[in-house]
């Protein structure tokens, strides 16, 4: 079974953005602040013009955090990879809508194998694209900027679509949980749980400078106060 995080929304630290030579260090300070589950980006070079990880460091990381491995694919043909990186330790995976030919199949066979399943949507891609497959996954994750690098600057419409998102799970009476990953930081982390948004994926903010404990307890504060 997929590991559980704690309380209504969730930080997610993207290890995007940390020092890969001390990973381990990077994962015990996000868990020492309260995170709730660790994000792995996994991009090919192909689907976005970077390559990261794969399944090896996904397996690293799991040896060494209790905590949920949020694993996003941001690649073609990520059916090819779904044994490989739950196998790995990822708990929740996410796919492009972008980049699914056959979206159910996918998301049914990420559950068959144990994990959690999400769909992602890219930036321009309208919420439209998820009305036949909300039913079936577990979170929905918003790209409030264009994947494939860290440190980019967040795109304000997508405060719009986490709130347009909310009320179509509202109103179909839907516990998919929504996740948003790109620019998150201290200035918006409110606004986006305000919005509706469940889990924030944040890298550059906790790893970018400055401690990674005091940064992820500052955005994990910011949250709560927000949840009201």
């Amino acid at each position: 079974m997929a590991k559980r995080t704690r309380g209504r929304t969730v930080l997610s630290p993207s290890l995007l953005s940390a020092d890969f030579g001390n990973l381990a260090d990077a994962v015990r300070a996000v868990e020492k602040a309260g995170a709730g589950a660790i994000h792995l980006d996994v991009m090919d070079g192909h689907f976005v013009p970077n390559l990261t990880i794969g399944p090896p460091v996904v397996k690293a990381v799991d040896r060494i955090s209790a905590l949920p491995l949020d694993v996003h694919l941001m690649i073609e043909e990520p059916d090819r990879y779904l044994e490989a990186f739950r196998e790995s330790g990822a708990d929740w995976i996410s796919v492009h809508v972008e980049a699914v030919h056959h979206l159910h199949r996918t998301v049914a066979r990420i559950r068959q194998l144990g994990a959690s399943p999400g769909v992602v949507l890219n930036p321009a891609t309208p919420l439209s694209t998820l009305e036949e497959i909300l039913e079936e996954v577990d979170f929905v994750l918003l790209m409030s900027v264009n994947p494939g690098f860290g440190g980019q600057a967040f795109i304000p419409s997508a405060l719009a679509k986490v709130a347009a998102l909310r009320k179509i799970l509202s109103r179909r009476g839907l516990k998919a949980r929504i996740e948003v990953d790109g620019g998150v930081d201290a200035g918006n982390a409110a606004d986006l749980v305000r919005a509706g948004a469940d889990i924030l994926v944040a890298g550059n903010a906790v790893f970018g400078k400055g401690d990674p404990v005091t940064n992820a307890r500052d955005l994990i504060r910011r949250m709560r106060e927000a949840e009201g």
